[in-house]
């Protein structure tokens, strides 16, 4: 896939929080998900294992060190990890704050919602 076919190279400025050359770290928009966060490597590569030992390492350092500080800061009564990306040649990890309020709690981010959505200042 061309970098001007792939939906996460063409939004690679879109809502950043923090990067570096080899991966960066956006905020997902997702309105019904407050804090909602992708991890995001650069280059295409589509599975874990096609990383070095040292990349695939760090990725989930950067991973592990938003959970950290989304718990810390959020206090969410649970943080999903996730890694999806059936349409996209990027390595991408969500993280998720969930609440027992949320939109979908306990099911899934992509299940139907069972409640209104709350923001950040109502959970």
């Amino acid at each position: 896939m061309a970098p001007t076919d792939c939906p996460l190279c063409q939004t690679q400025h879109s809502n950043p929080l923090y990067g570096t050359a080899r991966w960066r770290i956006v905020d997902a928009n997702e309105r019904l998900f407050p804090g909602f966060t992708r991890v995001i490597w650069q280059a295409h590569c589509k599975e874990m294992t096609d990383l070095s030992d040292a990349h695939r390492h760090e990725l989930m350092q950067v991973v592990f060190e938003v959970e950290s500080v989304m718990r810390a800061v959020l206090k969410p009564d649970k943080i999903n990890l996730a890694s999806l990306g059936n349409q996209a040649p990027h390595l991408h990890w969500h993280v998720i704050p969930r609440w027992q309020h949320d939109a979908s709690f306990p099911q899934s981010v992509w299940s139907p919602t069972t409640r209104e959505p709350q923001t950040m200042s109502d959970l």
